[in-house]
Parts: C-alpha cells; sequence; structure tokens
C-alpha cells in the first residue's frame, strides 16, 4: 500500500497538472488509441436469433455459425526487417465471444516501442465491465513506464513539462470492435505521469530491471490509483466508467511479456497462460505457466486464511468463494473486498445515483471484520524459450471451463501444423456398421477442420462444439450459438483467447547464441 507521504505526493502533482495547458493533447500524444470512434457499447454483441419459447428451432447453418464466431476475431504479424522476422514472435491470433451482454472479457495486445518486447493480455470482469475496460486500457502503460530506463523517463518527463510532443511508448495492436473509452483520459494520464515521477526520484541509477517485479509494481500500482481515484474524483455520473464504478466492479488479469527468449506471466486471478510443446515424435504438451487463484488451489486457500485471525477460518471462505460471493482471491477493483467499512459507506453514501439497481455494491459482505480480504499482487512466472516450444495460449476461464489444458493444446497444434490427430476409440464397443459411420463422420469433419484461418477462432468452436472423440458435432456447436441472452450464461461464460506463434527459428538461433 502506498504511504501517507506518497498519497500527499499524488494531489501535489495533480494540482500542478491541472494548471498544465494542453494536457489533453500531451495526452494523446503518449496515449495513442487507433480505431474508429468509440462505440455505444464495449465489443460486438454476438448475432443472436429469434428465440420462441416451446418451439424447436432449425440448426444453423455453417455461414451463420462461422458469422457468429468470426464477428471479433483478430490477427496481427510481427513485421518483418530485411526480409527477416528477429522476434520470437510471428504473431498472435486473438478473438472474444460473448456471453454476458455487453461482454465483460476485455483483451490487449501492444509492442513497446521504447523498451523491448510484447505484452498480450486478457481479463476477465465481474459486476460489470468497467474495471476490465480500465485496466485493458492502463495496465500495459504501467508496465511499459515501469520498464524505462531512467534517462527515458526523465526525457519523457522533460518534455510534458515544456509542452513538447512525446513519442509513444506503446504501439497497440487492436481490433476495431475493441472498445476505447474517452471519458478518463485526463485523470488516467495525471496519475500515470505520477507514478513514472516516482519512478525518477527513487531510481537506483542502474537500467537492469528486475521484469518480474516490475509487473508487481505495474500490477499493484494501477490498483492503488483504480482505489484512490474512486475516492477523489467523482466523474461525471452518466459515464459508465466514473472512477467510482471502475471501483466497484473488478477483473483479473494474465499477461504475458515476451522479450527475446525471456517470458514472463503475470496472473492476477483464474484466467490461465499455457505453453503448447511439440514433443520428438509430433504429438502435443501443455505446459502451465500460471496458477489460479481460487479455491482449487490449495496454497492459494491456505494464504487467504493466514493473512486473517482464526476466528475467521471459516468465514473468509465460504462455498468456496471469499466471504462466501467472490470466486477469485485476487483482483484489481472489487472495493467491497479492501476498504474499511466505514471508508465504504462514507464515499457509496456520497453517490447513490451510482449505486441506482447495483445491488452488489451496495451490500456490505457478511463477516467483513478485518480488510482488505482480495489483494491485486500478480503471482509471476519466468520461463526460458526453447525451440520445442511453439505457441503461448493466453484465456479467461470461458475457455478452461469447458476444455481440459491438453485438449485445448492439441487442437490449436493441430490447427497450426496441419496434422489433425483423432482420439483414440479403443476399450469402447463398436459394431461394424457403427465404426464404419464414426469413419465416414470424420472424413466428412476432416474436409472442415480447418476452415477457420484464425487459431482462437477455431479453438473457440471446438471448445463449443467437440464431441466425445475430439471432432465437431456441428448440431450441438448450433445450439450452443443459438442459446438466447437470458439462458446463455447459465450454459458458458464470455470466452476470450489469444494464441501468440512463437518464432522457432529466432528462438533456436538465439538458445544457440546464448550457449556460447
Amino acid at each position: 500500500m502506498l504511504s501517507a507521504n506518497c498519497f500527499h505526493h499524488l494531489s501535489v502533482h495533480r494540482h500542478k497538472l491541472a494548471a498544465v495547458r494542453q494536457l489533453r493533447s500531451l495526452s494523446a500524444a503518449l496515449w495513442p488509441h487507433p480505431g474508429p470512434p468509440p462505440r455505444r457499447f464495449p465489443l460486438a454483441e454476438t448475432p443472436r436469433r429469434k428465440y420462441r419459447a416451446g418451439a424447436q428451432s432449425s440448426p444453423m447453418t455453417a455461414s451463420q455459425m462461422s458469422h457468429i464466431l468470426r464477428t471479433n476475431e483478430y490477427s496481427f504479424r510481427v513485421h518483418e526487417l530485411d526480409g527477416r522476422n528477429a522476434s520470437p514472435v510471428l504473431g498472435f491470433d486473438s478473438n472474444l465471444l460473448p456471453s454476458n451482454v455487453p461482454s465483460e472479457d476485455r483483451r490487449s495486445a501492444a509492442t513497446c516501442l521504447q523498451s523491448r518486447g510484447m505484452l498480450f493480455g486478457v481479463f476477465d470482469g465481474h459486476a460489470g465491465y468497467a474495471c476490465a475496460q480500465a485496466v485493458s486500457e492502463r495496465l500495459f502503460y504501467y508496465i511499459a513506464v515501469s520498464l524505462l530506463p531512467l534517462k527515458t523517463l526523465m526525457d519523457i518527463e522533460e518534455a510534458v513539462e515544456n509542452e513538447r510532443p512525446v513519442f509513444p511508448i506503446l504501439q497497440w495492436h487492436k481490433h476495431p470492435n475493441d472498445y476505447v473509452s474517452t471519458d478518463a483520459g485526463k485523470l488516467y494520464f495525471s496519475s500515470l505521469r505520477t507514478y513514472w515521477q516516482e519512478l525518477i526520484d527513487l531510481h537506483d541509477g542502474k537500467d537492469h530491471k528486475d521484469i518480474g517485479a516490475a509487473l508487481v509494481g505495474a500490477f499493484q500500482r494501477l490498483d492503488n490509483d483504480i482505489s484512490l481515484e474512486a475516492q477523489v474524483e467523482l466523474g461525471d455520473p452518466l459515464s459508465h466508467y466514473t472512477p467510482l464504478r471502475v471501483a466497484i466492479s473488478g477483473c483479473t488479469a494474465c499477461v504475458a511479456h515476451v522479450d527475446g527468449l525471456d517470458l514472463h506471466v503475470a496472473n492476477l486471478g483464474d484466467s490461465r497462460a499455457v505453453l503448447g510443446v511439440q514433443n520428438g515424435n509430433g504429438t502435443w504438451s501443455a505446459l502451465t505457466i500460471s496458477n489460479d487463484h481460487n479455491a482449487q488451489n490449495p496454497e492459494e486457500l491456505e494464504r487467504v486464511r493466514l493473512e486473517h485471525p482464526a476466528a475467521e477460518e471459516k468465514t473468509v471462505v465460504k462455498h468456496d468463494r471469499l466471504l462466501g460471493l467472490l470466486m477469485p482471491f485476487r483482483a484489481f477493483g472489487d472495493i467491497k473486498f479492501k476498504w474499511s467499512g466505514e471508508l465504504l459507506s462514507r464515499v457509496l453514501d456520497a453517490r447513490p445515483d451510482i449505486l441506482s439497481g447495483n445491488e452488489y455494491a451496495r451490500m456490505l459482505p457478511a463477516n467483513y471484520y478485518t480488510p482488505p480480504y482480495l489483494i491485486a499482487e500478480p503471482e509471476v512466472t519466468s520461463h526460458r524459450l526453447r525451440p520445442q516450444d511453439k505457441f503461448l495460449i493466453l484465456a479467461t476461464d470461458g475457455l478452461w471451463d469447458l476444455m481440459h489444458r491438453q485438449n485445448v493444446v492439441q487442437v490449436v497444434g493441430e490447427h497450426l501444423t496441419g496434422i489433425h490427430w483423432q482420439k483414440p476409440v479403443s476399450g469402447t464397443s463398436f459394431t461394424l456398421g457403427q465404426m464404419h459411420s464414426l469413419l465416414v463422420e470424420r472424413k466428412a469433419r476432416a474436409s472442415t477442420a480447418f476452415e477457420d484461418h484464425n487459431t482462437a477462432t477455431h479453438l473457440i468452436r471446438h471448445a463449443l462444439g467437440s464431441d466425445d472423440f475430439g471432432g465437431l458435432d456441428p448440431r450441438r456447436l448450433s445450439r450452443m450459438l443459438s442459446l438466447p441472452q437470458e439462458l446463455a450464461r447459465m450454459y458458458r461464460d464470455d470466452i476470450t483467447v489469444t494464441v501468440i506463434q512463437l518464432n522457432t527459428p529466432i528462438i533456436e538461433a538465439q538458445s544457440k547464441a546464448a550457449a556460447l
């Protein structure tokens, strides 16, 4: 947590920033957002057919299903330099299939322009989408600033102070449907500037960066800023992105930073990062790079219980939820699990307009004795990339609820290589007629197995439509995509997937060079 001096320092700088002319134009230079004007609702809603209770709807056609699945797909390929791509990343495919309307998931991808590496992230919101939206826009800036050398930080500060143009620090890779909020850009820039000013003041003069420490610091500082902004900035009550709305809602985050052979994953909550590893015989193995922060993780469960008095042992986690309410044990926002009861009451009572119809925010959790119960400290895992590491999958829990990680890696690996391994049927009794039907069905499905150019789309298609033998069942896929809004959330969550394809020749060359 920030000290009282830090909060005073933050307040002083905010008053100073208010007097700086043309701050909005300067922040736009540092904070470029490509794409069309903001939409009324974040992300394109998945087209749905009308549903009549009691009526048996006809199956969707293949083109109808593909249209729904491809609405939010996005692909990016890293540009080659002089005919060669010196990056360990070839490119990535991403997609988002909403269940909630509007979707509470978000995704981000960017190239660091004034430091090295690429950043990828998936964000799973709850109690609304405001926090996930804010974090998806802001977190990468905090990470990038944390990784900048002292001279670059000082150059940026001098340019802003003297109202000179500032070179961007990130190049975003966004789908046109990826919403960009404009309501709080000035506030976000103010908080970011205060952060880099403190990094300058506290710098030890060494430019060697501990990436793990930088990731942890960026996550925690952004969460502190979200909390502080909710206390001091009221914002437009008609906006979906007032600081208090952002802080009341919450989101998990799974972020990967790739720089040369170094992969770092910072995870907060129950989204997941999994590496696809190709074995010597061509088969695939899944290597999980992150740990879930929920009641299914014994170490995480023990951590939560030890942070509170023994008298709360039976109430701090109840029915596998934090205080009986929240599934993830780490998240951004969610001030109702972090602030003191007195502060919650004082701030929320001052904004009854925000709470109108929001019972989640209004209700103080039962057995709320020793906050904070929720933390925003990510668990950082590092991994040295190897030639057999072919791709990295980041996905929200909507995917992992439907598919085991080994099946996920196999589907992606087969799609990227074009080699399709069928699930064996040994141990199951078949007549010759049934076996013939199965083989005919598999042959028909194989002809459409690679119709998706986007690997993330292909993976979501399998998550919703796979049968017991690893093939696609069009009828099952049609039923899952036809569910009306009021039923869809009962069967699945929002699904967000990013598949990062790794550059094997570059990884091999860099591995050999590092071994010399």
